[in-house]
């Protein structure tokens, strides 16, 4: 086919790892495809074990059966039915049996009725056997030169994709443009094949124009985006309910199509298929539109898309007619009921002393806006859950005025923050709220599908509700009490939890970052008037500790040893002192003993004394004030500096290690109860 005349690819790939929808989830991705004007579903299934760990295996009769029931299906529903596999994991290129035994496998599928494959090379090790290495000059040449045998076996079929194991710009050494597997891609692989790519990243949180134009002069094709921005096989603990966005609809006309690679639970997906479709309308490229079509200016707004996603899931909420349902609550009225087994309200009346009979609310739309943006997407929250965190987190940092009041200004402190606590506590009960209306729904597999996560959104935010009410003088229910033996729903993460929380980078992903401080920060000289603030910090933070050992920084900061011109600056924001660095550029001339070995003082011959309170929260600031005061002992002709602290100071050795300035150093004849660090100038 030309280029002019393909059709632009829209809708779903099946490229989870985890358990496969069922046939019967696949015919209602179909139904629904049709419904809103998407026309693409391609077969990937990570977990199929003839799609890629056992490809070559031909599929038995049974199971033959089921893939022509699927494809036929596809085809009522004006669905193209690409059937992907993955040989990678083993596959020699340079072995004739094995490429005979690729054909063989989509030969068998071709005659089920497909009409539209894809070969796919992707999460695969990129070294090359010993008798590839002899046959090709490169991996990419491999993988190229068995594409084009296959497709050319097939017949050169309309629809032929290839995923390249480089199949996102940040897997591209050392660019886009300058990658040498994907030139090879571009320059060798038959133009009737199309290129799947994910965009900057794997999951990527944005793609833009640019990088599609830069990625397409690089295969010499516009791309096909297998898109993983609602894929959640990467993390348990999270689904993604928000719209499509981050893709301007002017990529269109730039790309071959678009395919979400979805939440790994089916039911949820109508949010993400629902919007995707949405966003295929919004500009040229919708189903059957060329690919010369004019670039249009994009009319699409994700959360007007979200509405008209979460409207339509609503009435599937009261759907309890499918074949899948097991029997329930939501079933019941299509089951015979028995003499034996009466309805809940068959000849039962409350007397006017009775508990009234409880009564199920209906869902409302509010609650699914509610439930989507709580869990919205990998790189967002929604506007609720960030609403929420803030509020939570400013009730947290001006706690103290919970439990203060004896001024006017004070006064008006603590009715903000009782004022903030109970909004907090409505936003808590909503979430409630909308847990039991989700958990009395009609329709049992939607339930069953996102009850594991909103049964651990409840059981977090009825904590964070506890939590506050603490901090307002209440008294949580006993199990939400947060202690020091906690229950088993008190805390999260288990061992994975448990690894993360000991790695540096903990953290530094979330999607809630710290608001910005407002406080204003300044860096300046110490004077003698700052005396007193500085040694009420270092008590402080030196309270913990043991005092048994003398320590040269701490003479620096008691004003024992004058510290060396333009070596001792403070940190402060507006409440105060809140950081101090301390050095001399000789220590060995305040020594009364050798304290350290000669060769050590010769490559760290300054000393240092360093504090930062906790309650900083940028390592920047720390960074700064420390950068100054070496960058003053470099001036001075000083090599190296090092500083002491006593091993049982934890919270420095963290804090240090955090900077990555200073490193452990090895010291013969060094008390145990001392940890000397350092660092070259």
């Amino acid at each position: 086919m030309s280029e002019k005349s393909k059709i632009f690819l829209s809708g779903v790939v099946e490229g989870f790892y985890g358990r496969p929808w069922t046939m019967n989830q696949r015919m209602e991705l179909f139904r629904r495809e049709q419904k809103w004007g998407l026309n693409t579903y391609l077969y990937a299934p990570k977990d199929d074990y003839k799609h890629r760990m056992y490809w070559r295996d031909l599929y038995s009769l049974e199971e033959a059966g089921q893939l022509m029931a699927l494809i036929s299906a596809a085809k009522e529903h004006c669905v193209e039915f690409i059937y992907a596999i993955s040989p990678g994991l083993d596959i020699t290129f340079s072995n004739p049996k094995e490429v005979a035994a690729l054909k063989r496998k989509l030969s068998q599928v071709s005659g089920f009725g497909c009409r539209s494959f894809a070969l796919l090379f992707d999460d695969i090790e990129a070294e090359m056997c010993g008798a590839d290495k002899e046959a090709f000059s490169s991996f990419a040449d491999a993988q190229v030169s068995v594409t084009n045998e296959v497709f050319q076996h097939l017949e050169e079929p309309q629809i032929f994709l290839f995923c390249p194991t480089d199949y996102c710009a940040a897997f591209c050494t050392p660019s886009v443009q300058l990658s040498k597997y994907l030139n090879t891609v571009g320059e060798k692989l038959h133009p009737g094949v199309d290129v799947l790519w994910t965009g900057p990243k794997v999951v990527s949180n944005d793609i833009s124009v640019a990088s599609i134009d830069e990625v397409s002069a690089v295969l010499k094709r516009p791309p096909v985006i297998w898109d993983n921005i609602h894929a959640n096989d990467y993390d348990p603990q999270r689904i993604f309910l928000g719209p499509f966005k981050n893709r301007p609809a002017e990529l269109i006309p730039k790309l071959r199509g678009v395919l979400t690679n979805p939440n790994c639970e089916f039911e949820p997906n109508l949010v993400a298929v629902h919007t995707l479709a949405t966003w295929c309308k919004s500009g040229p490229g919708q189903k059957d539109v060329s690919m010369d079509g004019e670039d249009q200016s994009s009319d699409y707004d994700p959360h007007e898309a979200l509405q008209l996603a979460l409207t339509e899931w609503l009435l599937e909420f009261g759907r309890a007619d499918s074949p899948d349902d097991s029997p329930s609550r939501g079933a019941r009225s299509k089951r015979e009921v028995s003499d034996e087994e009466p309805m809940q309200t068959d000849g039962h009346v409350p007397g006017p002393k009775d508990n009234p009979l409880y009564t199920a609310e209906p869902l409302t739309l509010e609650d699914l806006t509610l439930l989507s943006e709580l869990f919205y997407l990998p790189y967002e929250h929604g506007p609720t859950a960030v609403a929420m965190l803030n509020q939570l987190h400013w009730l947290r940092t001006n706690s103290a005025a919970a439990t203060t009041g004896a001024v006017t200004s004070e006064c008006e402190k603590v009715i903000e923050w009782r004022q903030r606590a109970e909004k907090f506590d409505d936003m808590c009960a909503a979430v409630v709220q909308m847990f039991n209306r989700l958990s009395n729904v009609p329709n049992r597999r939607i339930l069953y599908d996102l009850y594991n996560y909103i049964c651990d959104i409840k059981s977090g935010v009825s904590l964070a509700r506890a939590f506050v009410k603490t901090l307002g003088g209440g008294t949580p229910h006993p199990c939400m009490i947060i202690n020091d033996d906690p229950e088993p729903w008190g805390f999260r993460g288990g061992l994975s939890g448990e690894f993360q929380r000991m790695l540096p980078c903990h953290g530094n992903r979330d999607l809630f970052r710290t608001p910005p401080a407002t406080r204003v920060y300044t860096i300046r000289p110490s004077t003698a008037e700052d005396q007193l603030a500085v040694m009420k910090l270092f008590k402080e933070m030196n309270a913990e500790t043991q005092q048994s050992v003398d320590l040269i920084g701490d003479r620096l900061v008691e004003g024992l040893v004058p510290s060396t011109s333009n070596c001792n600056v403070i940190l402060e924001d507006e409440a105060g002192l809140c950081g101090y660095v301390f050095a001399l550029a000789d220590a060995k001339s305040i020594m009364t003993k050798a304290q350290f070995p000669e060769a050590m003082l010769r490559d760290y011959p300054s000393v240092m004394s360093v504090q930062i309170h906790p309650k900083v929260p940028d390592p920047m600031l720390a960074k700064r004030l420390i950068g100054q005061v070496l960058s003053s002992l470099r001036e001075s002709g000083s090599q190296g500096v090092y500083l002491e602290f006593r091993s049982n100071d934890r919270r420095m050795m963290d804090f240090l290690k955090t900077l990555n300035f200073f490193q452990v150093l090895r010291v013969d004849g060094l008390p145990a109860n001392l940890v000397v660090m350092g660092t070259k100038l």
